[in-house]
């Protein structure tokens, strides 16, 4: 037994240490870092980044806005962000996986993958949509450039109809804003051809084929990217991470060589130091760092959970983190520059012509770059660099959902079978988002987007605080980060989650609350039976937070509720890293024959000496063979 102890200890907590085996070979591992960073950051920067944050940025006060931006980063952003990696990184789990650490807050894990399925089905439309605006954009004029088309209506003014002088556009443009008339191009291209809009959401209308044939492209290139799991997207991600950074730089050098650019980033930029003092200025910065992070999704979890055990999580956060907001700022200055440029063009306010959401990329956006020389080209490139946006994100999703129902099932044919679970949901995903093709699609995608992953978010990320710090115990996490990096968390990170964050999710969760507004998509007010929906898929990812804890505590034993309650929140005794070389210290499975019992590990041959263990998990380590010291999953 002293022998096993010593063992224990000596492959235990030494990064780099000989001998140790740091791979999951059932679970797979990432090939190498980059390729978990690229992938976070291609999770974490989506399409939130390009078309939410510049708007927000120039309605809050402009440069005023990044103070608080950056204070939300800095205390709420990072330090979650740090969190969600290393619980996961920690047990090698995905987002049900991790709740072994208190048992009866599994709901939480089930509360996220219902946040993940849902934001799964509608982002996968959007992405479906840019694969539209894609193809059709190979052409010599873009579709959307005049208003002599079937689809257009009386009111329809384009700039460049009946080429006419920018003194004549801009006179024109004038008279169509006053009689509020005026509508562009791209807007009926968009509104009466592209989703050809029914007048209710209840009236779904017929299904749009050619964003159908889309919907059936964009999930047949997310399946075959993740065919392989981890092995497959980590290769991907090379180009589908960092391609969009050559297409924005190639847009941002466009843009600021335009007339008007100054003009448009300016107003993009100018504080306005009064509105800082502003609750809802405060309120905005966190709910978008907050949501542009990607906290609470399960995604980060699970991404982190195909870590080496003695990754560098903490680097990894800080700089994945910086890189997300630094890309929303970035955008910015390719958005603005464009919308600068039109709005010179038409002689009105650069606010006449900024949008966020829908509104940017596919209306606002696409009629800037019809006033391009080449304008295809500059359109190709805007919406492939949308796809990959929205494709990065994509896959963690699929991957979270995929990753946590293998681990919860655990035997070793579901293992083999991964891929056919990855088709599964991908084929599950692309006939629940047929709806959102119909002509109504667009205002189910909305109250999708504006319902079920807002306040839900908010809730899920609190009680996962709650349950990591002050049920399982802030000692014991730290502890726990400390075996896994060799180091504890800063100071700095051990206040944030104790106290800083939670109090912040919580000002998120009351300004939610306070700011809520009855959704409504530009003069169309949705109905009382509509919102009522978007409460239950709010509520459908909260509610199984209490369902799951009345469940366990019912199934616990003990003799009073009290007792049931201790023993429902009570770490699993299977709680710990997965692979055996890293249970060191009270994880030691030799050193506790209670805890060595419920090990969910193949155990090593006993007649074998140390030597001839060394020697089979170096073999091990190339060729797979049967000696894996991975847990079951």
């Amino acid at each position: 037994m002293a022998d096993k102890c010593s063992e224990g200890l000596l492959n235990g907590t030494v990064p780099g240490e000989r001998g140790k085996q740091d791979k999951s070979v059932k679970r797979g591992n990432w090939g190498n870092q980059i390729e978990f960073v690229l992938t976070s950051v291609g999770y974490a920067v989506g399409l939130g980044n390009v078309w939410r944050f510049p708007y927000l940025c120039y309605r809050n006060g402009g440069g005023a806005f990044m103070f608080p931006y950056f204070i939300m980063l800095v205390f709420c952003g990072i330090p979650l962000f740090f969190m969600e990696l290393s619980f996961g990184q920690f047990a090698s789990q995905g987002c049900l996986g991790v709740w072994r650490v208190s048992p009866m807050f599994k709901g939480v894990g089930y509360g996220m993958m219902v946040v993940s399925t849902y934001i799964g089905i509608y982002y996968n439309v959007v992405i479906c949509i840019a694969f539209y605006y894609f193809f059709v954009s190979m052409t010599p004029v873009l579709p959307w450039t005049y208003c002599s088309n079937p689809w257009n209506t009386p009111d329809c003014v384009g700039v460049l109809d009946g080429n006419l002088s920018s003194r004549a556009a801009l006179n024109l443009t004038r008279l169509f804003n006053t009689t509020q008339k005026r509508t562009s191009p791209s807007e009926e291209y968009w509104r009466r051809f592209v989703l050809d809009l029914s007048d209710d959401i209840g009236n779904l209308g017929e299904v749009r084929l050619p964003l159908l044939g889309c919907l059936g492209v964009s999930w047949v290139v997310v399946f075959l990217c993740l065919i392989k799991g981890v092995k497959s997207s980590g290769k991907v991600v090379y180009f589908t991470a960092t391609f969009p950074y050559v297409v924005l730089t190639i847009l941002f050098v466009r843009g600021i060589t335009l007339e008007g650019a100054l003009t448009g980033i300016m107003y993009y930029l100018t504080p306005q130091w009064d509105k800082i003092l502003n609750a809802k200025v405060w309120g905005d910065a966190a709910s978008q760092i907050f949501y542009s992070l990607g906290c609470a999704w399960g995604g980060l979890i699970t991404m982190a959970s195909y870590n080496k055990f003695h990754n560098n999580c903490y680097r990894d956060s800080i700089i994945i983190s910086i890189t997300n907001c630094a890309t929303s700022v970035y955008a910015g200055f390719v958005i603005f520059s464009i919308l600068g440029f039109m709005a010179n063009h038409l002689g009105v306010d650069v606010s006449k012509v900024a949008d966020h959401g829908p509104g940017l990329a596919f209306v606002a956006y696409p009629e800037a770059l019809t006033l391009l020389p080449i304008s295809p080209l500059w359109s190709i490139l805007f919406f492939f660099m949308l796809i990959l946006l929205g494709l990065g994100t994509q896959f963690c999703l699929l991957e979270t959902l995929v990753t946590a129902i293998v681990d919860e099932v655990g035997n070793e044919w579901i293992i083999r079978k991964k891929t056919f679970v990855t088709l599964g949901v991908a084929v599950v995903g692309f006939l629940l988002g047929v709806p959102l093709t119909t002509q109504a699609g667009i205002y189910w995608l909305l109250l999708m987007d504006n319902y079920a992953a807002s306040f839900s978010l908010v809730v899920i990320s609190c009680i996962m605080c709650v349950a990591i710090m002050y049920i399982y115990g802030h000692h014991n996490y730290f502890k726990d980060i400390e075996m896994m990096l060799g180091f504890p968390p800063p100071l700095f990170f051990q206040i944030c989650w104790r106290f800083i964050s939670p109090a912040i999710i919580f000002f998120i969760l009351v300004f939610t609350v306070i700011q809520y507004k009855p959704i409504s998509y530009n003069d169309y007010v949705y109905p009382t039976w509509a919102i009522s929906i978007g409460f239950l898929m709010a509520l459908s990812s909260v509610i199984c937070i209490p369902i799951y804890a009345i469940y366990k505590v019912c199934r616990s034993e003990g003799d009073t509720l009290l007792e049931r309650l201790k023993n429902a929140t009570k770490a699993s005794k299977d709680w710990g890293p997965a692979l055996a070389e890293h249970r060191s210290g009270r994880y030691a499975p030799a050193c506790s024959p209670s805890t060595e019992s419920h090990l969910e590990v193949q155990p090593l041959q006993p007649e074998k000496s140390r030597s001839e263990v060394a020697a089979a998990s170096s073999v091990q380590g190339s060729n797979g063979s049967a000696h894996s010291q991975d847990s079951r999953l």
